[in-house]
């Protein structure tokens, strides 16, 4: 017959604290997904279909820059925080800790290069 505790049994394997922080970072982008996606269809939806300089002359424009840059960086952010919840719930280890550096290298450059081509755009 053992003797342990049930908190003694379950040490190192309990909340790691971070659950309620993510849900609620999941929750804020969802949450600011809802207006920006839509909207970022409508204005995407304008420059569609023209030429070049149209297309530069409806970026140059305060509006639809500044919503492409906020939804570009509101999903790919969200994105980020999803892959790095799965990545955290199957890989483990070294290359775990490889996985997460990789797609937050990944995302953080996805966004630099589309602000980038956003702020090439507009000025």
């Amino acid at each position: 017959m053992r003797f342990i505790t049930d908190r003694k049994r379950v040490t190192g394997l309990g909340s790691g604290r971070e659950g309620t922080h993510h849900h609620w970072q999941m929750m804020v982008s969802s949450i600011l997904l809802v207006p920006l996606v839509p909207l970022f269809v409508f204005i995407f939806d304008g420059a569609l279909g023209g030429t070049h300089q149209e297309v530069i002359a409806y970026f140059s424009r305060p509006f639809p820059a500044i919503v492409c840059a906020l939804s570009l960086i509101v999903i790919v952010v969200h994105l980020m925080r999803e892959a790095h919840a799965a990545i955290e719930d199957y890989v483990h280890g070294t290359a775990g800790k490889l996985t997460l550096i990789a797609t937050s290298a990944f995302s953080y450059g996805l966004i630099a290069f589309g602000l980038f081509a956003l702020a090439r755009m507009a000025l």
